[in-house]
């Protein structure tokens, strides 16, 4: 028969992963394949060029562009500090002389004598990348940076917010039910991964920035606290740019959820390792998730995962690990248990593909196909 497919989010206790770290524009490669790194060394770096700042020189000095390069003090490639003068004027008989200072430190890199404008280049901007993920370098891009790749647990979450960054796991909640609220972040958990439970208040996320955490794991958030969070209503687009002291990841949706209850145990027996964790999410074209990466000992988490349970990756099957997103079932986590072969008719009286779920209480559901998450083990 045709097989069926859906979207998911992977909640794996272990799969090996490959981190590939590139650089924005070719650079020096600092490592070599097979060399051992960790998740703060630096493994490519280059340098961008400054910021321009333009003068207009002939207006300054009230001369003709083309009398503009024999009136300058400093050559063309000179270094230069802000408020140095560069240019001066001939005067009224050698007299009254008029200079033009430095707007800017950097190197004059050119000065036309058809505009009368000179440009400083400011000094190169150093760009590195890190490691981001613990583990052994499998191929080095020549200019451009490498692969790493480790085995690790890995929780993909839903949304996030605030890009790269790593700590050791902080566990805040008694259990994946319990809301995180500012009275469980605590003074240390600065440089740490909060795993939180239920959803997070913005009070809490506030503490957390203030404390100096890392990151923030939970369950849900409500729109409204996000909203105060960034101050503005976040947009469509890719996120992870977000300035704003902390990395963010919901890993059930928006509203009071409470985090998956393996998802929450798989985290919480880390408790104390370090994790490395990245909120970059993108939901339309090129899917980015956010995520959490720990890396995992020789043999460690192997007894959790069962080989003659592996299915094919966004395969909907009996016994297949789903997440209903939509209303009234939003949020559950059940095992799909029956896949119809044919068209059901849904209460809007329209037909769809469907499937029966079976929740962990023992009551089933049939919801539209398209209303389910995979959540790859």
């Amino acid at each position: 028969m045709a097989k069926a497919y859906t979207p998911g989010l992977k909640v794996s206790a272990r799969t090996t992963h490959r981190s590939r770290r590139l650089l924005p524009i070719p650079g020096e490669v600092r490592i070599a394949s097979g060399d051992r790194v960790s998740a703060s060394d630096v493994i490519a770096e280059t340098f961008m060029e400054g910021d321009v700042t333009p003068m207009n020189i002939a207006n300054r000095l009230g001369c003709s562009p083309a009398d503009v390069p024999e009136l300058m003090i400093r050559p063309e490639g000179s270094e230069v500090k802000k408020g140095e003068p560069i240019a001066r004027s001939k005067g009224i008989f050698g007299m009254f002389k008029s200079e033009v200072p430095a707007e800017a430190d950097g190197t004059i890199e050119s000065v036309s004598s058809t505009t009368g404008q000179l440009m400083i280049r400011g000094a190169a901007i150093p760009v590195q990348v890190k490691a981001y993920l613990s583990g052994t370098v499998v191929e080095v891009l020549p200019n451009e940076g490498c692969i790493i790749e480790n085995d690790v647990l890995m929780v993909q979450g839903i949304f996030g917010i605030g890009g790269e960054t790593e700590g050791a796991i902080h566990v805040a909640c008694k259990d994946h039910e319990q809301t995180l609220t500012p009275d469980l972040v605590t003074a240390d958990m600065k440089d740490a991964v909060i795993l939180g439970g239920a959803r997070m208040t913005v009070d809490a996320l506030r503490k957390a920035i203030e404390v100096g955490a890392a990151a923030v794991v939970s369950g849900g958030i409500d729109d409204q606290d996000l909203k105060d969070l960034l101050g503005r209503d976040l947009g469509v687009a890719i996120t992870g740019s977000e300035k704003i002291g902390i990395t963010v990841i919901v890993t059930e949706g928006f509203g009071d959820i409470a985090m998956a209850a393996r998802t929450w145990h798989l985290l919480a027996d880390k408790a104390g390792r370090p994790a490395s964790v990245n909120g970059a999410t993108q939901i339309r074209a090129g899917v980015m998730r956010p995520e959490i990466l720990v890396p995992l000992e020789a043999g460690e988490n192997e007894e959790e995962v069962d080989p003659s349970l592996a299915h094919e990756v966004g395969v909907l099957e009996i016994g297949t690990t789903v997440r209903v997103i939509r209303d009234p079932y939003f949020g559950l986590l059940g095992e799909v248990s029956a896949l119809p072969a044919e068209p059901a008719v849904l209460g809007s009286g329209s037909k769809a593909r469907v499937l029966e779920v079976r929740f962990p209480d023992g009551g089933t559901a049939v919801v539209p196909r398209a209303n389910v998450e995979l959540i790859e083990a």
